[in-house]
């Protein structure tokens, strides 16, 4: 199984799995994948850091300058900001292989069967992240 999840999603997904109420195996593969996901967006972190670097004009120790008392980054070209800005939320990441079988297949068991009810943002992510574990698994 593998299952991929955007960018801009992973602090969502976190935050919806974090609230669910588990036991056992359950609770426990939650949480190892709580923690893949808290090491990607930790890397997206990073990644969109880079980005703010590359195309923001800098200040005297090298981190992008803000504008508008701090409301705003400093960028040279929107245009190009912007799109790169875009790939990269867009930009997923994959959670598979050999010892992750058993973690994404439990979590995927616990989203699909899961009796919470869910509103608004939270139902949108919900949604999300069942339909990625159905695909994980038609990409198998």
């Amino acid at each position: 199984m593998q299952v991929k999840i955007e960018n801009q999603k992973l602090a969502q997904s976190i935050n919806l799995l974090y609230n669910l109420s588990l036991k056992g195996k359950q609770s426990r593969h939650r949480t190892k994948f709580i923690n893949a996901l808290r090491e990607k967006y930790q890397e997206f972190a990073q990644d969109e850091r880079e980005l703010l670097k590359e195309h923001c004009n800098l200040d005297e120790n090298g981190e992008p300058k803000t504008i508008e008392n701090g409301t705003k980054w400093d960028v040279k070209d929107l245009d190009a900001f912007t799109t790169a800005k875009n790939e990269l939320f867009e930009e997923e990441r994959v959670f598979d292989g050999g010892d992750a079988q058993e973690m994404l297949k439990t979590v995927k068991e616990v989203l699909l069967n899961c009796d919470k009810e869910f509103a608004g943002a939270e139902a949108e992510i919900y949604d999300y992240l069942c339909d990625q574990f159905e695909k994980g698994d038609d990409e198998e």
